[in-house]
């Protein structure tokens, strides 16, 4: 840009001439000034009342309009006006939500407004009225915050116009920061504390306290009398006490917390919710497994959840031997009913900075604040005891001079310096005799002085002590912190359970019913899944121009393996795929497989079964079934073909692999070779042994390849089909085509050629 870098403001409006900057510092200095006043201003709580600007001029603005615990709620309305109108001019939407959030006891461990009307529900926090229907006041919790403000605990400053007075912060009696929790994001940083419970942090305060030089370690060392975060709608957290320790040492990390359930008869009942999760989401994911038949274990999903039971959803398992344990294990992997809160410990200190700090330093410094409060509050009373007693002692000479100072005052035109002259008084003194009414120059009043006198003095002397001894005003605030823990402490909500449960999702295998099924895969790479056991699967109904392929009996909750002519393999669960009542679907609709590919056989059974794959080279290998699994929808490679077709898979295990069973093979030039199946060997992947030998020039050529390959018992039968119309060859000659892995194998005749081979149905 060159010249124009620069923003030239040299010429006013009045034709003067000012500072020219370069438009890289401006945009610099405004950046930062912005960042800043986000940071301190609106998105960061400060440590000593754990309020964030707008949350503190709310609860003023209240205190202000008289809404006590103690009074009648006014409109929403009128409170958000005052706000806005005397301390925070920004919009009311955004304003009212923040008032809303304090009022809701499932957002707030202590909510720090009591609402009247709708303001939200657990299921939709945002679901409130407008404030122009709703009212309300402040909690009794607040009475901590506010008791001491008019007490000189805090500076004041100008609100936005200048016309009023706003606290700087409120005289927080406890750590209301770490109480309530906080979140924020700020430009560049954000912060996000959990709640915790006041009894608690009152053990941590008091053990701070009388030892400030307490190791981290042991500060934070879970026990009965610390457990970590409570959230106000309970649920359990399963983060270790090596977990928490870590994150409170940080000021990092996260919290893993997840909703309560138990058993009612068959029923699953779940009535606590991990922190800031709507029952109806939960609804939502569940359901939605079911309708995708992800979730057969559950037969139905109710939402029981009413006033006074804000969360009550039952589940209804499939039967009474379902795991209720692994069925929530899995729900806890895949659905909401178990979160990651997150802990960031990013606040504004007493320096007027953002940090991250750990337990410790937090609490320190809060009771560095408390201190400093405490101070300021005894020190603010014992100037006004100090003033008091200054008058008192003025009153008191002029009723040991009563006569002539009601001479003085009678006959004297400057009454005031005559008062200061004669009785060496203060302005403040003469004053206060001066202001004397008549009534209160009886003898009653003297006494009632004395008394006040004395109770004043004894005060005095009891403050002053208190102000010059540390001791005493740690304990001072540990004896507030135990009146206010009595007054406002509860039991835990959130409990501590570092042995629950494994989050663990199940597979559609653990999920689905064990039935018999029999899949059947058409030539055109369609699927689908008949109940029981299929005689005669090629007769079924097969779309124009498509045939059957292979099929082969399995069981509803176990994988349907498939192979295709590339020789990658897919798994899908039996008990999605579709009916045998239609044509089945595409598998090219569940997977992805390489364009220009097809389906070449499928595979079902055991994890631990053995099938036997080969392809047309005359290669192949024995491999096991759970080898074969994979949840990519791309499959993943297991026969090298190079150029050749992939066999139809033949399953060894059915025939009693590894034991006395046979290899059988044929090629295209109407050979059979038995031989035992220890001789092939046994891989997850790759090309394989050779099985039967081809002839390689014709097998380049396209005339001659491994037609079939099967796995036989030593009692089972060889069809051997060449066309339609098959040869049956019996055990007792299987001596005729036994030869080594490998060989040429014997012709079959009359074959001249064969087509495919099958062991024969007993």
């Amino acid at each position: 840009m060159g010249k124009q870098e620069e923003m030239d403001f040299k010429k006013t409006k009045s034709g003067s001439k000012s500072d020219s900057q370069p438009l890289s510092e401006f945009v610099e200095k405004a950046y930062l000034d912005y960042s800043m006043y986000v940071i301190l201003d609106r998105a960061l709580p400060f440590i000593g009342d754990g309020l964030k600007p707008v949350q503190r001029r709310i609860v003023f603005a209240m205190s202000e309009l008289g809404l006590s615990a103690q009074s009648k709620p006014k409109k929403s309305a009128r409170t958000v006006g005052d706000v806005l109108g005397k301390y925070h001019p920004h919009g009311d939407t955004a304003c009212y939500e923040a008032m809303v959030n304090m009022a809701q006891d499932f957002s707030y461990r202590y909510p720090l407004i009591i609402g009247q009307g709708n303001w939200g529900s657990y299921d939709d926090p945002k679901s409130f009225a407008a404030m122009r229907y709703t009212e309300a006041k402040l909690s009794a919790y607040t009475k901590l915050m506010l008791s001491e403000l008019g007490q000189g605990t805090t500076d004041w400053k100008p609100n936005f116009d200048g016309t009023l007075k706003e606290p700087e912060f409120l005289p927080s009696r406890l750590p209301n920061l770490i109480l309530n929790g906080v979140t924020g994001i700020a430009v560049g940083m954000s912060t996000d504390i959990p709640p915790h419970n006041i009894k608690e942090i009152s053990y941590l305060l008091d053990k701070l306290i009388k030892n400030p030089d307490i190791s981290l370690g042991q500060l934070t060392r879970i026990t009965k009398n610390f457990q970590g975060p409570d959230f106000p709608s309970g649920g359990e957290m399963i983060s270790t006490p090596e977990e928490l320790k870590q994150i409170y040492t940080t000021g990092n990390g996260t919290v893993k917390i997840r909703a309560k359930y138990k058993k009612e008869k068959n029923l699953i009942v779940i009535s606590q919710l991990p922190y800031q999760v709507s029952g109806n989401k939960i609804i939502e994911q569940i359901a939605s497994q079911m309708k995708d038949k992800k979730l057969p274990l559950i037969t139905d999903i109710n939402d029981e959840s009413d006033h006074e039971t804000p969360i009550r959803i039952v589940l209804t398992p499939k039967s009474n031997r379902v795991n209720t344990d692994e069925l929530m294990g899995h729900l806890f992997a895949t659905t909401d009913l178990e979160k990651n809160v997150r802990v960031n410990m990013n606040l504004i200190g007493l320096d007027g900075r953002p940090r991250v700090f750990d337990l410790k330093a937090l609490l320190s410094e809060w009771i560095e604040f408390r201190k400093q409060t405490v101070t300021r509050r005894l020190q603010f009373r014992l100037d006004e005891v100090e003033a008091r007693l200054h008058i008192l002692e003025g009153l008191m000479v002029a009723y040991l001079n009563l006569d002539e100072v009601i001479r003085i005052i009678r006959e004297e035109d400057d009454p005031k310096s005559k008062l200061i002259k004669k009785f060496k008084l203060s302005e403040i003194q003469a004053e206060a005799i001066l202001n004397l009414r008549l009534r209160n120059l009886a003898k009653l009043e003297e006494e009632k002085i004395l008394t006040e006198k004395n109770d004043l003095e004894k005060e005095q002397s009891e403050l002053t002590k208190i102000l010059k001894s540390k001791k005493k005003i740690n304990e001072l605030i540990q004896n507030e912190i135990k009146q206010d823990t009595k007054d406002f402490g509860d039991d835990r909500r959130t409990t501590l359970n570092e042995s629950g449960i494994a989050s663990q999702a199940l597979d559609q295998t653990q999920l689905a019913s064990s039935d018999p099924v029999t899949i059947v895969l058409s030539k055109a790479g369609w699927v689908r899944a008949a109940k029981g056991a299929l005689e005669d699967p090629q007769s079924l109904n097969y779309k124009t121009g498509d045939d059957y392929l292979s099929s082969v009996p399995g069981r509803s909750n176990q994988f349907a393996v498939f192979i295709d002519s590339t020789g990658r393999v897919y798994s899908i669960v039996a008990d999605t795929l579709p009916s045998a009542r239609s044509n089945g679907e595409p598998l090219s609709s569940r997977l992805n497989p390489p364009d220009g590919s097809y389906f070449a056989g499928v595979m079902s059974g055991d994890p631990g079964q053995h099938w036997l794959l080969s392809s047309s080279a005359g290669y192949g290998f024995f491999v096991k079934l759970e080898d074969l699994y994979t949840k990519n929808r791309k499959g993943k490679t297991c026969l090298s073909v190079k150029g050749a077709e992939v066999l139809i898979p033949s399953n060894a295990t059915s025939c009693g692999y590894p034991d006395e069973t046979y290899v059988a093979a044929a090629n295209s030039a109407g050979k059979l070779l038995i031989f035992k199946s220890n001789e092939l060997m046994e891989m997850s992947k790759g090309k394989g042994l050779k099985i039967i030998g081809i002839n390689s020039k014709k097998f380049k050529e396209g005339k001659e390849k491994m037609v079939s390959a099967i796995v036989i018992g030593a009692k089972d039968s060889i069809r051997v089909y060449s066309g339609k119309k098959p040869k049956i060859i019996r055990p007792d000659e299987f001596e005729n085509y036994i030869s080594d892995r490998g060989k040429r194998g014997r012709s079959v005749p009359p074959f001249k050629k064969i087509d495919s081979l099958q062991v024969e149905p007993k």
